[in-house]
């Protein structure tokens, strides 16, 4: 996990709903393979300063985690608390989530165009560097969509990271745990991926040339994509 990721996952929470946005942030980022299986979570002290809140706060969002198989604890030494390995299964989305699902592909698209359009301007080369290996290594991954997405997770926070804003850090990473609740209950034939990674490398490509307008055009067809997938395998 890159830095800025870690910020966006432990920034301080709004104090009126601690509970539920610890409880939330921290059940995407295992979702999403942000926190890996195995991970160990920083000592309970430190969270509390990372997200703003009390401990007693804390604990219950850990004590709900864990109810709910995404963390376990363990005592002694080198004890801690520890994301699940393997994680818990992935529930179907709810009939709230699926009627709402459209309106969940605009926000998407609103906070990704922007995304790209800023990181054409502002990403490094090591930058493209990183999101060229994703692409490559996601070559390798069209047989198992669980690492797939994992790793189609990690390019778009990657891309988010190159326009140096935390905000859209987060915005991105909550974009890309909505969408996997819905796109974790279509199926995903390797053609689909593979068309889906082709438009990852053409927007590296796009990001290496600094060339906006052609970001956002190839950005814009990978999430409408998506949405037309969606529109024809979610069972609405």
């Amino acid at each position: 996990m890159t830095d800025a990721a870690e910020d966006a996952i432990f920034a301080p929470v709004r104090s009126q709903t601690a509970f539920e946005e610890t409880v939330e942030r921290l059940g995407t980022a295992i979702k999403l393979g942000l926190l890996a299986p195995g991970t160990r979570l920083p000592p309970e002290r430190e969270l509390c300063a990372m997200l703003g809140i009390a401990r007693s706060t804390l604990r219950q969002a850990l004590t709900a985690l864990a109810q709910s198989g995404h963390l376990r604890a363990t005592r002694g030494r080198g004890g801690g608390t520890f994301v699940a390995d393997p994680p818990p299964p992935a529930q179907p989305p709810s009939p709230e989530a699926l009627a709402g699902w459209r309106e969940v592909c605009d926000w998407r698209l609103a906070v990704e165009l922007g995304v790209a359009a800023l990181a054409a301007q502002r990403a490094e080369p090591a930058d493209v560097a990183a999101l060229a290996a994703i692409v490559d290594e996601l070559d390798g991954l069209l047989e198992d969509f669980p690492a797939y997405r994992q790793a189609d997770v990690r390019f778009h926070v990657v891309l988010a990271e190159a326009t140096r804003s935390p905000r859209l850090v987060a915005a991105t990473t909550e974009a890309q745990g909505r969408m996997t609740d819905l796109i974790s209950y279509i199926p995903h034939p390797p053609e689909v991926l593979d068309w889906s990674n082709a438009q990852h490398r053409r927007l590296v490509d796009a990001l290496r040339a600094r060339d906006g307008e052609a970001a956002v055009r190839v950005m814009s067809e990978h999430l409408r994509g998506t949405e037309h997938v969606l529109a024809g395998l979610l069972p609405v």
